[in-house]
């Protein structure tokens, strides 16, 4: 398949498979062992500055010579409101005080933007990963010819053929595909536009057909099985995310990998209640009270993400099993096998070769 090879050819990777760079999961020995295997890793950058963004690179290259790709949020500065804002700690509250905890009296934007990080940029030209990609928007045009000029592939997540097309204006390299199976955060652009929740077999048709750019699948994707079929509509590559959670490589803690592996990993939801923008996680009593009737407006994004770790912070202390964590979780979570990551990747290349296999091949 010529557009699979010319990615990895571009990439300088073996299989057509991104592990996606889940903040707060994803660490350098789980990038580094996905691109050992031939894939690419992936960090997520998006919640800290340069200075911690240089040394997650600098780790991830002392763990492997083999290329890996870094993420950036794009999203725009949060509207403040203080009143708002007042009341979603108030409608919180309960939840402190039912573990004893102190609830914060006022919130605050708790990162900025790619787009207000000069000093990230720079780290990122000087460290030269062999990729870097864009969530929530995309950065000036400037900063993509820079990217482009020292020879690093430029990818932004798309959820709408709007989206696509405004990538692909601005000069980018590839193009994410995200459906709305994908846990974590949708990467819309404009989060208050209308979302027609296109699945991810839906959104890669189109944009295979609407743009010669590179498109590459993202959400629902756990086997061999669903990378074949993506590959089949039109995709260049997948990228999974929830596969690689339970991978001892990364952060994801005991609360977190015991739910993925039980009966609550059925029940996924996309909601803003966590953070201020839609993102789909395993459903808990901190989402359903966030979204019962009559409950306050969430704050913007990142500023509810305040509040929401906070809380979180407090998990250690009480057995609550994640009711008020942070557990991205596709809706392919069920489907979440728990290996190393290089088995992981071996097992999925594995598993799409016997797919592409001739029926009555031996």
């Amino acid at each position: 398949m010529k557009k699979v090879d010319d990615f990895v050819s571009r990439l300088g990777i073996r299989h057509p498979i991104i592990q996606a760079p889940m903040v707060g999961v994803s660490t350098p020995a789980l990038a580094a062992a996905v691109s050992d295997a031939g894939a690419l890793g992936s960090l997520g950058i998006g919640a800290i500055g340069a200075t911690q963004a240089k040394k997650m690179i600098q780790q991830t290259r002392a763990l492997t010579g083999r290329p890996f790709s870094v993420n950036m949020f794009c999203h725009p500065p949060a509207p403040r409101d203080p009143g708002v804002e007042a009341a979603w700690v108030r409608f919180i509250e309960p939840l402190f005080a039912e573990m004893g905890e102190a609830c914060p009296t006022q919130l605050s934007e708790i990162y900025t933007s790619f787009l207000e990080q000069e000093d990230t940029f720079e780290v990122l030209c000087e460290q030269r990963p062999a990729a870097v990609s864009f969530h929530f928007g995309i950065p000036k045009r400037e900063w993509i010819d820079g990217f482009r000029s020292r020879g690093i592939v430029t990818m932004a997540t798309a959820t709408n053929l709007y989206e696509a097309k405004l990538i692909e204006e601005a000069g980018i390299d590839m193009i994410v595909a995200q459906g709305s199976e994908a846990g974590g955060h949708r990467g819309m652009f404009d989060q208050f536009a209308v979302d027609e929740l296109l699945s991810t077999s839906v959104l890669v048709q189109l944009l295979a057909r609407a743009t010669p750019l590179p498109v590459v699948a993202a959400g629902g994707i756990m086997d061999g099985r669903g990378i074949r079929a993506m590959l089949a509509l039109g995709a260049s590559a997948v990228q999974l995310g929830t596969a690689f959670v339970l991978c001892p490589e990364s952060s994801a803690n005991g609360n977190y990998r015991r739910n993925l592996k039980s009966e609550r990993a059925m029940q996924t939801r996309l909601t803003s209640v966590i953070s201020g923008r839609p993102a789909r996680g395993i459903v808990n009593r901190l989402i359903r009270h966030g979204e019962q009737l009559g409950a306050p407006p969430v704050p913007a994004y990142p500023v509810a993400y305040d509040v929401t770790k906070r809380l979180n912070a407090f998990e250690g202390r009480h057995e609550n099993h994640g009711e008020f964590a942070v557990q991205w979780a596709g809706q392919g979570a069920t489907l979440a096998r728990e290996l190393p990551a290089a088995d992981m990747v071996a097992l999925l290349v594995e598993e799409l070769r016997r797919e592409m296999r001739p029926p009555n091949a031996v």
